[in-house]
């Protein structure tokens, strides 16, 4: 049996221009201009803004053509203000309003499942059915939601709730064929977790490496709308402003720096925390932080070329379970990066491996404040930096390598039988990148 029919499950798809939506968007793409046959079960776009784009909405079910695919959308309830209950209740929302939907799709009769995490809320859905259908089942892990919301206290930290929680994940993740995750580090927690490793994969995210790619000359389009000088030094933060990526850093930062009149710091993106943030810069007076909104995709090359460094700013909490996506564009502009990451961590191991740019202790703003000091005082080192973060980013972070692996996985899991098996090394386990 060749399998050529891939239902995914996923809260998040494209139009949305980051995150999950963006990469499950370009994966479906690819999918179908190989000749599969994919559907797909989402919500309405509304990632990072928090708010349902214009034309949808968040209340009715509808049907549409994207990206090659029959692609259904399912009501949603999006919350004004998040608190951990509220998120929780959002992602219950998409969990249950989904369940008719994914009903139907059985008759079309998937081969594949694949559903991607968060939110693990559709997952028990999904394991009943491809047990009665006898359909193959895929969970891709892009964010460990259950830890996260213990981490950052979305959860109480109560042992029994803990145990009980993260049993239930266990027993759900079992379940499924073939387990998935983005990062070496992610996949050790996976081990961790009692995942047998014949049934893991490493699929990391990738970057069009023909989309972005470095300018021969620096663009000055947002430095104009900023007043910003074309030699001045910029710090780009490009992404998500919620509760996980502590952006708060940023400001301490840039409060020590405030005599260094050619550093600006520019904040682009949507989130959560967008407005928070606003109202502190203006508090305590930070000229030299800028914010733009979310930029459309035909400028993102742009954008990031308009940085010196680039800042990937995370938690010391969350920081070993996600691996940020935004961490490829980055690396394909060619431009250093300046990261907080504790070591052994995702983060630390990849900049470590591409010597893209200096490391710094997460939550520590005097330590930050330093290093981008040094840096924009070192624009050599900076070029060298951009140089080794665009080479490892065509070696190893291409989609076409990535997705031909996934292909070959998928094509496998006809023959795949379930079976424990002892813990062995990521290169025995269909590694999706060398």
């Amino acid at each position: 049996m060749v399998l050529k029919r891939i239902l995914l499950y996923s809260l998040n798809f494209t139009p949305e221009l980051t995150g999950i939506g963006k990469f499950n968007g370009e994966m479906v793409q690819w999918l179908t201009d190989q000749g599969y046959e994919v559907r797909v079960v989402t919500a309405p776009p509304y990632y990072p803004q928090w708010k349902i784009n214009q034309g949808y909405s968040a209340h009715k079910y509808s049907k549409e053509i994207a990206n090659g695919a029959e692609v259904w959308r399912c009501p949603i309830w999006i919350p004004s203000k998040l608190t951990g209950l509220k998120r929780l209740l959002h992602l219950a929302s998409f969990a249950l309003s989904s369940i008719p939907v994914i009903l139907k799709q059985m008759w079309w009769r998937p081969q594949l499942v694949m559903v991607v995490e968060p939110p693990l809320a559709v997952a028990p859905i999904v394991v009943v059915l491809s047990k009665l259908f006898g359909i193959k089942s895929w969970l891709h892990v892009q964010d460990f939601e259950v830890d996260a919301a213990f981490d950052l206290g979305l959860l109480p930290e109560n042992k029994a709730l803990k145990q009980l929680v993260t049993g239930v994940e266990t027993w759900l993740m079992r379940r499924f064929n073939i387990v998935s995750s983005i990062s070496l580090q992610m996949m050790e927690r996976l081990y961790n977790k009692g995942i047998e490793p014949a049934r893991t994969r490493f699929f990391p995210n990738w970057v069009e490496t023909n989309a972005i790619y470095p300018l021969e000359e620096r663009p000055v389009y947002y430095r104009e709308q900023l007043g910003i000088n074309r030699n001045d030094f910029v710090v780009l933060y490009s992404g998500n402003m919620g509760a996980k990526q502590g952006l708060e850093i940023i400001l301490d930062a840039a409060e020590r720096l405030q005599e260094f009149k050619n550093i600006y710091f520019v904040i682009c993106g949507e989130g959560s925390n967008k407005d928070k943030l606003i109202e502190d810069v203006k508090l305590r007076n930070l000229a030299q932080i800028k914010f733009i909104p979310l930029q459309p995709l035909e400028k993102l090359n742009l954008l990031l070329n308009t940085a010196d460094v680039h800042a990937l700013i995370q938690k010391m909490s969350i920081s070993d379970l996600v691996m940020p996506s935004k961490l490829t564009g980055m690396m394909a502009s060619g431009k250093a990066i300046i990261a907080t990451a504790a070591k052994k961590t995702a983060v630390f191991t990849v900049m470590e491996q591409s010597r893209a740019g200096r490391v710094v202790s997460p939550e520590d703003p005097e330590q930050l404040a330093k290093v981008l000091l040094e840096m924009s005082e070192n624009k050599a080192a900076c070029h060298i930096y951009g140089l080794n973060a665009r080479a490892y980013a065509t070696e190893h972070l291409s989609k076409a390598a990535i997705m031909s692996a996934f292909e070959k996985s998928i094509k496998d899991l006809t023959t795949i039988q379930k079976s424990a098996s002892s813990k062995s090394s990521v290169k025995d386990k269909g590694v999706f990148m060398k």
